[in-house]
């Protein structure tokens, strides 16, 4: 893949990320309509797997996990031992709390934790994905069409019969259906066959996707109000819809490199894209613990106060960044680092001119 497209690929990623950490932050609906970050993600994460994939099927499912694990260990480390101190008198039986080391189901929490282990469906449907992509990539060089949209029937039938593998199978089952269109749509990124669609195709699929999402969703109402989220298979369809139109066309980013503190901005949250947000929501969740003992309510206006709470909150977050980040960099068996951010010097004059990157510590 040409450079500028992975750099795509980093700030769509960033992009996602930071929809994420405002919608927690600020939770309104018309954030998660703006952009699915979810679906983004999981595309981005299908396309990458199958260059991985062909070199060695054990070895790519492998590397993944190990680069996704870690930071959730760690985690694990801190949080559960702080479940456990504050009162977890529901709490499961060990084996259960396995899921903190495997994440094949959502990690329990208590009512403590739960701000954290929230977030983790994400990472439980990331696994399974990334478990079951050896079999989606074989379906999908066999049935292109067909393999995109099996997890839309499954997810139909899923919604229909909602009962059938209980509630915590039935969950895990759910976001792995919603989301494995997005991922092998990703495949079909990386396999050339999204770029050889007609334009006007993909813009008329992507365009009917999004527009039949939303129109669903209006016109079947929850609770008196539209919420796309709510319904699996409109929010599915309308991730779809997002993902073919970003993935179709691949934009020069050339102009990113210019742009020097947005793009060391963008590669340092892909550097620690699983610490930043795994551990967002907690730092908003104690921002929030704090705005009384802060006496934020004297500040004069409304729209201050959200400033000052989530600039708070993004000073927490930053702390984890640079307590925990080195996590992912050993994940990735790199030189652990506290500083995320990497500085980019020009390599010696010669046939290979480019850029490099290097710590900076």
């Amino acid at each position: 893949m040409q450079p500028n497209r992975d750099r795509y690929f980093d700030a769509l990623r960033a992009l996602a990320i930071i929809r994420v950490v405002l919608f927690h932050a600020f939770p309104f609906a018309t954030l998660e309509l703006i952009f699915p970050s979810m679906g983004v993600m999981f595309a981005l994460g299908g396309s990458l797997m199958v260059k991985s994939l062909d070199r060695s099927a054990v070895g790519a499912v492998r590397n993944r996990i190990r680069r996704l694990l870690p930071a959730l260990w760690a985690m694990g480390l801190i949080l559960v031992p702080l479940m456990f101190h504050y009162g977890w008198p529901d709490h499961p039986s060990w084996p259960r709390l396995l899921l903190w080391i495997v994440p094949i189901a959502d990690p329990p929490s208590s009512e403590f934790g739960y701000s954290a282990a929230g977030v983790l469906w994400y990472l439980v449907t990331y696994l399974w994905l990334v478990l079951l992509s050896p079999l989606l990539l074989a379906l999908y060089r066999r049935a292109h069409l067909v393999t995109v949209l099996l997890p839309l029937a499954g997810l139909v039938a899923l919604t229909m019969y909602p009962g059938v593998f209980g509630e915590t199978a039935g969950w895990v089952l759910q976001n792995v259906l919603a989301y494995a269109s997005c991922w092998v749509l990703g495949m079909a990124h990386r396999e050339g066959d999204l770029a050889r669609v007609h334009p006007a195709a993909v813009i008329t699929v992507g365009a009917a996707c999004i527009g039949g999402a939303l129109a669903w969703a209006w016109t079947h109402p929850i609770e008196n109000h539209m919420d796309l989220t709510s319904i699996p298979v409109a929010y599915a369809i309308y991730a779809i819809g997002f993902v073919l139109l970003l993935l179709r066309w691949s934009p020069p980013m050339g102009w990113l490199a210019r742009t020097r503190p947005l793009d060391g901005f963008v590669s340092m949250v892909n550097n620690r894209a699983v610490t930043i947000y795994l551990w967002h929501n907690v730092a908003i969740t104690i921002a929030v613990a704090l705005f009384d003992p802060l006496q934020l309510w004297k500040i004069p206006t409304q729209g201050l106060e959200y400033v000052a709470d989530f600039s708070i909150a993004m000073a927490l977050l930053a702390v984890a960044v640079l307590a925990l980040g080195w996590v992912e960099d050993v994940a990735a068996r790199r030189r652990p680092r506290i500083s995320p951010f990497v500085k980019r010097v020009a390599l010696p004059a010669g046939p290979a001119r480019g850029v490099a990157s290097v710590p900076i510590r």
